[in-house]
């Protein structure tokens, strides 16, 4: 896994509410399912966009990153809940 920092700088008008962020991911997340279902059966390796760091990906290297990319949060989001003291855990369960 190679780990990179993100070129743009966060500022904090481009910070959502939490719930703003999640309803947003949710709906990328359906519109990403409904497209792998919608072509599925079809080629899609002929289509490409550019990467900042990686250079041109197919379609199918895309959902590859993608699915890497949010294993690697899931990982983060791990990582964070067993560093919480015990006091918080307790209180979430």
């Amino acid at each position: 896994m190679i780990r990179l920092k993100t070129p743009i700088p966060i500022e904090a008008e481009m910070v959502c509410g939490k719930e703003e962020m999640l309803a947003e991911l949710r709906e990328v997340r359906e519109r990403t399912l409904a497209f792998i279902e919608e072509t599925s059966g079809r080629d899609l390796s002929k289509y490409t966009m550019p990467h900042p760091f990686l250079g041109t990906l197919n379609t199918y290297e895309w959902f590859q990153l993608i699915a890497s990319h949010e294993v690697r949060h899931t990982k983060q989001m791990n990582e964070i809940a067993t560093s919480l003291p015990k006091v918080v855990a307790n209180l979430q369960k």
